[in-house]
């Protein structure tokens, strides 16, 4: 490990020490987290460590890449660090501090046109929400069957994977049904090329939904990602920086929008009617070959409005718009139940999490023009493999695009 890496390690392993969820992993060695709390350095102690850090970077290392991610990752600590100390930036700021990307909103004029598509594929009387909710109830996985539905959607995963990607040898998966939990699905990772993958059987799986899910937190998202960087950064080149993961900082924004294009790109299609047709039928859910494609135009058109948690935030924090307001919105724009429609609102106004929704949809928005640009599939598959095993920075990224 050299200077650069520990010192930044330092920073980032103390600056969660003071908000718990900060770091979300940490596989780098034991002493260098039990010396950050020993030091017990506060907030506006970390944010002049980062700062001086950031000015040291151009002299520390000749990896003009890893220079900026660095530098990104640290402008997003010393952004949590004022945070912390009470210092209210505007929320845009926050954001592109935070995430080295602004806020993108949903064009108005969508919704209108993912609700009328949705009216075609969804007839029937009663509201548009009440049918998209009939639809989740029919198509929900019992729990009972859940956890062997899910060993056999990861294995259908992670051989399309290695048909189009190099799997790091010697990865590892671990899946456990939990209780208690405000997600769906969520990756825990714990080095040496091991992820434990938490499902929540407390919230109903649509059948729908399950395959991008895993997608997104297995093969080709989270799970191949931490066990690639950890090969390719950590291993091989020596960048232990990359043996901690940080929330609300540019390298989560990255994370969040790969595993939401990989999603896209191993289940196309054909695919993902394949999958879904082999999890209702392992689940007992009745469900048609030619209602397959149905059901993908539904996912795909719902899909569409991914970013209204975000265009809710918008609202909520730079509109100033009251609670009541942001709820409606959700309920009758993004066609949320009021109980999901509050768990968002509660989301976006938890001190942690405020600016974390963007990560999703904005992060999806921003790589899927840039994987797409590359042209034919074999390039989009080189590029995406880039995501995995590459200090990438949403701000470079975006400089491609305009170049």
């Amino acid at each position: 490990m050299d200077e650069l890496a520990r010192d930044y390690l330092m920073v980032a392993l103390a600056v969660g020490g003071l908000q718990e969820g900060i770091v979300d992993a940490y596989y780098g060695p034991p002493d260098l987290r039990e010396a950050a709390a020993k030091a017990n350095l506060d907030a506006a102690a970390l944010a002049g460590r980062a700062a001086a850090l950031r000015a040291r970077l151009s002299d520390a290392t000749n990896d003009a890449q890893r220079r900026q991610w660095l530098d990104r990752q640290l402008i997003g600590l010393e952004t949590l660090c004022r945070r912390l100390l009470g210092q209210e930036l505007p929320y845009m700021v926050e954001v592109e501090r935070c995430f080295d990307a602004m806020p993108e909103p949903t064009p108005p004029e969508e919704y209108g046109r993912v609700r009328a598509e949705l009216e075609e594929l969804l007839p029937g009387s009663g509201e548009l929400r009440e049918r998209l909710e009939a639809r989740d109830q029919r198509l929900t996985v019992p729990v009972d069957r859940l956890a062997a539905i899910v060993d056999w959607v990861a294995n259908q995963l992670r051989d399309a994977a290695a048909a189009m990607w190099p799997l790091p040898e010697g990865e590892q998966l671990t899946f456990s049904m939990v209780r208690d939990q405000p997600w769906a699905a969520y990756n825990w990772y714990d080095g040496n090329l091991v992820s434990r993958i938490e499902i929540n059987t407390d919230l109903p799986m649509r059948a729908h939904a399950l395959a991008n899910i895993l997608a997104h937190e297995t093969f080709p998202g989270h799970h191949m990602e931490h066990a690639w960087k950890e090969a390719r950064l950590v291993r091989e080149r020596g960048y232990a920086e990359a043996s901690v993961q940080l929330i609300n900082t540019p390298e989560a924004y990255i994370s969040e929008g790969l595993a939401e294009v990989g999603a896209w790109l191993i289940n196309d299609e054909t695919r993902w009617q394949e999958l879904l047709l082999g999890i209702c039928e392992r689940a007992g859910i009745a469900l048609l070959a030619e209602d397959a494609q149905r059901e993908w135009r539904t996912t795909q058109a719902h899909h569409r409005l991914r970013g209204a948690s975000g265009d809710a935030a918008l609202q909520l924090h730079v509109a100033h718009r009251s609670r009541e307001d942001v709820v409606r919105f959700l309920e009758q724009d993004a066609l949320s139940s009021h109980d999901r429609a509050l768990k968002n609102l509660d989301f976006i106004e938890h001190p942690l999490w405020r600016t974390y929704v963007f990560c999703y949809a904005g992060g999806e928005r921003l790589l899927s023009r840039w994987v797409e640009s590359a042209g034919e599939p074999a390039a989009q598959r080189a590029r995406f493999f880039r995501l995995l095993t590459e200090e990438l920075t949403p701000s470079g990224i975006a400089a491609e695009l305009s170049a």
